[in-house]
């Protein structure tokens, strides 16, 4: 095999690996939402990109080391989760269209508040880790391969958080039943901040990861909230191992089609392929079929 094509496999291997990674950690943090609230929250998006601004702010106009203004990023987008939790959604629990209005409200105020602050221009964060990993013909970033260990190593930390801490199996009492949960004593309103606060952190570092990976402009949110309601459809909306097989998926195709085909027509093969599978499993790779 030429070594041209061995350098593009392996390139290809990575960034379906650092995409899947990012992809998945944003798809938790909405599915948790879905779970525990009951909620599509449609800002989710907005979130990841004003968690990339943030970063993108303190690095370059403050000048912060890139590793603290990621994590003054993630704290405050964390915070902000306890907001919307409480002034956003919990006022108006169970009724789908107000949630609706209000995910509106948040993505027109951060978009359009970023847009007339920064102007719409492409910009980069500063790289995180400087230099290239070489194994002999091969040669990765050094920031790609920091970026898919802190996207594993944060997965791996949410699903023991999930399924061995007392919060994390209070979150999944509530997700299976909501009365049941409040009887055996849950505080849900707990449960639901501390599930905001975690989407908004996961959103919030993603962004900022990315956000030097790729580039940031005002309107990076509704790109990567499509990717993530992909990933819920084909997974199986509200399924986290669907997240996890579909984030793969979704973040292969990403890295494997632009090299086949033109920009243009990537997105489009991408949903043909989605449809497809859909065809076959319409509730999705691991969700579950309701009968009437």
């Amino acid at each position: 095999m030429p070594e041209a094509t061995i350098l593009l496999i392996i390139a290809s291997i990575v960034n379906a690996l650092v995409l899947s990674s990012m992809y998945i950690l944003l798809a938790l943090g909405f599915t948790f939402l879905f779970n525990i609230m009951g909620i599509l929250n449609f800002a989710h998006g907005a979130i990841y990109m004003i968690g990339a601004y943030i970063c993108f702010f303190l690095a370059t106009a403050v000048g912060m080391n890139q590793w603290l203004a990621m994590l003054i990023a993630v704290a405050a987008v964390g915070l902000f989760g306890i907001f919307m939790e409480r002034f956003a959604f919990r006022p108006f629990f169970g009724n789908i269209n107000q949630i609706i209005v209000v995910c509106i409200g948040i993505i027109t105020v951060l978009e359009n508040g970023v847009s007339v602050s920064q102007g719409f221009i492409v910009q980069v964060t500063p790289p995180f880790v400087q230099g290239i990993f070489r194994v002999g013909i091969v040669s990765i970033s050094w920031e790609r391969v920091v970026i898919f260990l802190i996207g594993i190593s944060l997965l791996v930390l949410v699903l023991l958080f999930i399924n061995k801490t007392k919060q994390g199996l209070q979150m999944r009492a509530v997700a299976q039943d909501l009365e049941g949960a409040v009887l055996q004593g849950i505080n849900v309103h707990f449960v639901s901040a501390l599930a905001c606060v975690i989407a908004c952190a996961l959103a919030a570092l993603a962004g900022s990861l990315m956000g030097s990976y790729l580039s940031l402009t005002p309107y990076m949110g509704q790109d990567i909230m499509i990717k993530v309601l992909e990933i819920l459809v084909l997974g199986g909306i509200g399924s986290i191992n669907g997240v996890l097989f579909a984030g793969l998926i979704v973040g292969t195709l990403d890295a494997v089609l632009p090299i086949m085909v033109s920009g243009t027509a990537t997105q489009a093969i991408m949903m043909l392929i989605i449809i497809i599978i859909l065809l076959f499993k319409p509730q999705g790779l691991f969700g579950k079929e309701v009968r009437g």
